[in-house]
Protein backbone atom coordinates (compact mmCIF):
# COMPACT_ATOMS: atom_id res chain seq x y z
CA UNK A 1 0.00 0.00 0.00
CA UNK A 2 2.64 2.13 0.82
CA UNK A 3 4.58 1.62 -2.31
CA UNK A 4 1.29 2.13 -4.80
CA UNK A 5 0.59 5.43 -2.56
CA UNK A 6 4.31 6.79 -3.05
CA UNK A 7 4.36 6.21 -7.06
CA UNK A 8 1.07 7.79 -7.70
CA UNK A 9 2.53 10.86 -5.79
CA UNK A 10 5.32 10.73 -7.41
CA UNK A 11 3.59 10.20 -10.69
CA UNK A 12 1.37 13.59 -10.00
CA UNK A 13 4.77 15.37 -9.31
CA UNK A 14 6.26 14.26 -12.17
CA UNK A 15 3.81 15.99 -14.30
CA UNK A 16 3.03 18.74 -12.73
CA UNK A 17 6.20 21.01 -11.86
CA UNK A 18 6.50 23.94 -9.47
CA UNK A 19 7.16 26.33 -12.44
CA UNK A 20 3.14 26.05 -13.25
CA UNK A 21 1.67 26.98 -9.66
CA UNK A 22 0.17 30.19 -8.95
CA UNK A 23 -0.61 31.26 -5.34
CA UNK A 24 -4.39 31.10 -3.90
CA UNK A 25 -6.04 33.50 -2.02
CA UNK A 26 -6.52 31.55 1.14
CA UNK A 27 -4.27 28.19 1.20
CA UNK A 28 -5.77 26.97 4.63
CA UNK A 29 -2.99 24.11 3.90
CA UNK A 30 -3.16 21.51 5.78
CA UNK A 31 -0.85 17.99 5.54
CA UNK A 32 -3.16 15.33 4.46
CA UNK A 33 -0.55 11.99 4.42
CA UNK A 34 2.81 11.73 4.83
CA UNK A 35 4.30 8.46 2.83
CA UNK A 36 8.10 7.35 3.29
CA UNK A 37 9.13 4.55 1.00
CA UNK A 38 12.84 2.67 1.88
CA UNK A 39 14.19 2.14 -1.48
CA UNK A 40 17.57 -0.34 -2.27
CA UNK A 41 20.38 1.44 -3.90
CA UNK A 42 22.17 -1.98 -3.80
CA UNK A 43 25.59 -1.65 -5.81
CA UNK A 44 29.15 -3.26 -6.08
CA UNK A 45 30.60 0.29 -5.04
CA UNK A 46 32.71 0.96 -1.84
CA UNK A 47 34.55 3.56 0.40
CA UNK A 48 37.31 3.72 2.64
CA UNK A 49 34.90 2.18 5.53
CA UNK A 50 31.46 0.77 3.83
CA UNK A 51 30.35 -0.92 0.90
CA UNK A 52 26.91 -0.58 -0.87
CA UNK A 53 25.94 -4.48 -1.35
CA UNK A 54 23.23 -3.40 1.45
CA UNK A 55 22.61 0.16 1.08
CA UNK A 56 19.12 1.80 1.29
CA UNK A 57 17.75 5.28 0.97
CA UNK A 58 14.51 7.35 2.49
CA UNK A 59 12.00 8.68 -0.11
CA UNK A 60 9.26 10.62 1.41
CA UNK A 61 6.35 12.64 -0.36
CA UNK A 62 4.25 15.32 2.04
CA UNK A 63 0.94 15.22 0.67
CA UNK A 64 -1.29 18.84 1.03
CA UNK A 65 -4.93 19.85 0.85
CA UNK A 66 -3.98 23.08 -1.52
CA UNK A 67 -4.64 22.32 -5.08
CA UNK A 68 -2.64 23.43 -8.06
CA UNK A 69 -4.45 23.15 -11.50
CA UNK A 70 -6.47 20.75 -10.22
CA UNK A 71 -3.62 19.02 -8.46
CA UNK A 72 -2.77 18.54 -4.69
CA UNK A 73 0.66 20.15 -3.87
CA UNK A 74 3.12 17.40 -2.83
CA UNK A 75 6.50 18.25 -1.21
CA UNK A 76 9.24 15.24 -1.52
CA UNK A 77 12.66 14.38 0.28
CA UNK A 78 14.78 12.07 -0.01
CA UNK A 79 17.81 11.19 2.72
CA UNK A 80 21.43 11.73 1.02
CA UNK A 81 23.07 8.58 -0.90
CA UNK A 82 25.24 6.26 1.93
CA UNK A 83 23.33 7.13 5.16
CA UNK A 84 20.77 4.18 4.60
CA UNK A 85 16.61 5.10 4.62
CA UNK A 86 15.19 5.98 8.35
CA UNK A 87 11.98 4.60 7.30
CA UNK A 88 11.48 2.69 10.64
CA UNK A 89 12.10 5.62 12.81
CA UNK A 90 10.01 8.00 10.53
CA UNK A 91 7.06 5.61 10.65
CA UNK A 92 7.24 4.35 14.11
CA UNK A 93 7.96 7.67 15.61
CA UNK A 94 8.07 10.75 13.46
CA UNK A 95 5.10 10.81 10.99
CA UNK A 96 2.62 9.92 13.77
CA UNK A 97 3.46 12.73 15.76
CA UNK A 98 2.77 15.20 13.19
CA UNK A 99 -0.74 13.30 12.19
CA UNK A 100 -1.55 13.25 15.66
CA UNK A 101 -1.29 16.96 16.76
CA UNK A 102 -3.95 19.64 16.02
CA UNK A 103 -3.24 20.78 12.39
CA UNK A 104 -3.73 24.39 12.90
CA UNK A 105 -1.09 24.15 15.29
CA UNK A 106 1.44 23.64 12.12
CA UNK A 107 0.35 26.57 9.86
CA UNK A 108 1.73 30.17 10.21
CA UNK A 109 -0.11 33.29 10.25
CA UNK A 110 -0.86 33.62 6.47
CA UNK A 111 -2.07 30.08 6.04
CA UNK A 112 0.69 28.02 5.03
CA UNK A 113 2.42 24.83 6.37
CA UNK A 114 4.92 25.89 9.57
CA UNK A 115 7.82 24.08 8.92
CA UNK A 116 9.33 25.04 12.61
CA UNK A 117 6.26 23.97 14.14
CA UNK A 118 5.90 20.75 12.17
CA UNK A 119 9.64 20.14 13.40
CA UNK A 120 8.55 20.93 16.52
CA UNK A 121 5.94 18.55 16.87
CA UNK A 122 7.95 15.44 15.48
CA UNK A 123 10.56 15.94 17.59
CA UNK A 124 7.92 16.00 20.75
CA UNK A 125 8.98 13.88 23.58
CA UNK A 126 12.45 13.65 22.35
CA UNK A 127 15.64 14.17 24.14
CA UNK A 128 18.12 16.95 23.12
CA UNK A 129 21.24 15.66 21.41
CA UNK A 130 22.07 12.07 21.00
CA UNK A 131 20.50 9.40 18.40
CA UNK A 132 22.44 10.33 15.30
CA UNK A 133 19.92 8.55 12.82
CA UNK A 134 17.49 10.46 14.19
CA UNK A 135 19.14 14.10 12.58
CA UNK A 136 18.75 11.81 8.68
CA UNK A 137 14.70 10.86 9.25
CA UNK A 138 14.22 14.67 10.80
CA UNK A 139 15.84 15.90 7.76
CA UNK A 140 14.37 13.91 5.44
CA UNK A 141 10.61 14.96 6.42
CA UNK A 142 12.12 18.84 6.60
CA UNK A 143 13.18 18.70 3.46
CA UNK A 144 9.92 17.61 2.16
CA UNK A 145 8.25 20.01 4.11
CA UNK A 146 10.34 23.07 2.66
CA UNK A 147 9.49 21.33 -1.32
CA UNK A 148 5.82 21.80 -0.28
CA UNK A 149 5.96 25.51 1.29
CA UNK A 150 7.93 26.58 -1.54
CA UNK A 151 5.31 24.88 -4.28
CA UNK A 152 2.78 26.02 -2.75
CA UNK A 153 4.06 30.15 -2.98
CA UNK A 154 4.94 29.18 -6.54
CA UNK A 155 8.35 29.91 -5.69
CA UNK A 156 11.87 28.01 -5.67
CA UNK A 157 12.99 27.22 -2.40
CA UNK A 158 16.24 29.14 -2.50
CA UNK A 159 14.03 32.22 -3.34
CA UNK A 160 11.84 31.75 -0.43
CA UNK A 161 14.64 31.17 1.91
CA UNK A 162 16.22 34.29 0.53
CA UNK A 163 12.86 36.84 0.85
CA UNK A 164 12.26 35.03 4.88
CA UNK A 165 15.81 34.92 5.97
CA UNK A 166 18.60 36.90 3.96
CA UNK A 167 16.47 40.29 3.06
CA UNK A 168 15.73 38.91 -0.42
CA UNK A 169 19.19 38.69 -0.96
CA UNK A 170 20.48 35.17 -2.75
CA UNK A 171 23.94 33.98 -4.17
CA UNK A 172 23.88 34.69 -7.83
CA UNK A 173 25.98 31.29 -8.17
CA UNK A 174 27.01 28.29 -5.77
CA UNK A 175 29.90 26.08 -5.95
CA UNK A 176 29.67 22.56 -6.32
CA UNK A 177 31.79 19.74 -7.23
CA UNK A 178 31.10 16.30 -8.45
CA UNK A 179 32.11 13.49 -5.70
CA UNK A 180 32.66 9.63 -7.49
CA UNK A 181 36.20 7.89 -7.20
CA UNK A 182 34.43 4.85 -5.55
CA UNK A 183 36.35 1.42 -5.56
CA UNK A 184 34.42 -1.07 -7.56
CA UNK A 185 35.44 -4.68 -8.50
CA UNK A 186 37.69 -4.62 -12.00
CA UNK A 187 38.07 -0.85 -12.28
CA UNK A 188 41.42 0.40 -12.47
CA UNK A 189 42.86 3.34 -13.38
CA UNK A 190 41.89 4.01 -16.86
CA UNK A 191 38.27 3.53 -15.84
CA UNK A 192 38.88 6.11 -13.54
CA UNK A 193 40.31 8.47 -15.58
CA UNK A 194 37.26 8.04 -18.05
CA UNK A 195 35.00 9.01 -15.07
CA UNK A 196 36.76 12.10 -13.90
CA UNK A 197 37.32 13.25 -17.46
CA UNK A 198 33.05 12.80 -17.81
CA UNK A 199 32.84 14.68 -14.70
CA UNK A 200 35.01 17.71 -16.37
CA UNK A 201 32.96 17.32 -19.56
CA UNK A 202 30.00 18.52 -17.68
CA UNK A 203 31.18 21.70 -16.43
CA UNK A 204 32.35 20.26 -13.17
CA UNK A 205 36.00 21.85 -12.05
CA UNK A 206 36.32 20.23 -9.16
CA UNK A 207 36.13 16.66 -8.51
CA UNK A 208 36.41 14.41 -5.14
CA UNK A 209 37.55 10.75 -5.01
CA UNK A 210 37.68 8.19 -2.46
CA UNK A 211 41.10 6.91 -0.85
CA UNK A 212 41.62 4.45 2.19
CA UNK A 213 40.18 1.88 0.70
CA UNK A 214 43.24 0.60 -0.72
CA UNK A 215 46.89 0.79 0.30
CA UNK A 216 48.72 3.99 0.22
CA UNK A 217 51.20 3.26 -2.71
CA UNK A 218 47.81 1.84 -5.03
CA UNK A 219 45.61 4.90 -3.44
CA UNK A 220 48.96 7.12 -4.85
CA UNK A 221 48.53 6.06 -7.90
CA UNK A 222 45.13 6.35 -8.54
CA UNK A 223 45.60 9.68 -7.62
CA UNK A 224 48.48 10.72 -9.82
CA UNK A 225 45.98 8.96 -12.80
CA UNK A 226 43.23 11.63 -11.57
CA UNK A 227 45.53 14.07 -11.52
CA UNK A 228 46.65 13.53 -15.13
CA UNK A 229 43.14 14.71 -16.17
CA UNK A 230 42.02 17.53 -13.91
CA UNK A 231 45.75 18.67 -14.22
CA UNK A 232 45.86 20.98 -10.84
CA UNK A 233 45.82 19.27 -7.31
CA UNK A 234 43.59 22.22 -6.82
CA UNK A 235 40.75 20.56 -8.87
CA UNK A 236 40.88 17.52 -7.28
CA UNK A 237 39.88 16.52 -3.14
CA UNK A 238 40.14 13.37 -1.50
CA UNK A 239 38.01 11.53 0.48
CA UNK A 240 39.17 8.89 3.35
CA UNK A 241 35.89 8.78 5.03
CA UNK A 242 37.15 9.11 8.73
CA UNK A 243 38.75 5.44 8.34
CA UNK A 244 42.28 6.42 9.04
CA UNK A 245 43.95 6.17 12.71
CA UNK A 246 46.64 8.61 13.90
CA UNK A 247 49.78 7.02 12.27
CA UNK A 248 48.31 5.83 8.97
CA UNK A 249 46.52 9.76 8.29
CA UNK A 250 50.10 10.97 9.38
CA UNK A 251 51.28 9.31 6.61
CA UNK A 252 48.76 9.40 3.94
CA UNK A 253 49.49 13.56 4.59
CA UNK A 254 53.07 13.28 3.88
CA UNK A 255 51.94 11.55 0.75
CA UNK A 256 49.28 13.89 0.11
CA UNK A 257 51.13 17.39 0.54
CA UNK A 258 52.97 17.67 -2.87
CA UNK A 259 49.74 17.76 -4.56
CA UNK A 260 48.58 20.66 -3.01
CA UNK A 261 45.38 19.36 -3.39
CA UNK A 262 41.93 21.11 -2.91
Amino acid sequence: MVTSRLRFYLSVWYAHTSESLCLPESPNMRIVDIVEKTQSLKSDIRNAYVDFSQMTCSAVAVVTDVIKDGKPVIGYGFNSNGLYGQGSLMRERFIPRIKAVDQDSLIDADGFIDPAAVNRAMRINEKPGGHGERSVAVGTLDMALWDALAKAHGLPLWRLLADRYNGGQADESVFVYAAGGYYYPGKGLDALKDEMQGYLDLGYDVVKMKIGGDGIDDDKARIEAVLDVVGEGRRLAVDANGRFDLQTAVAYAEMLKPYDLF
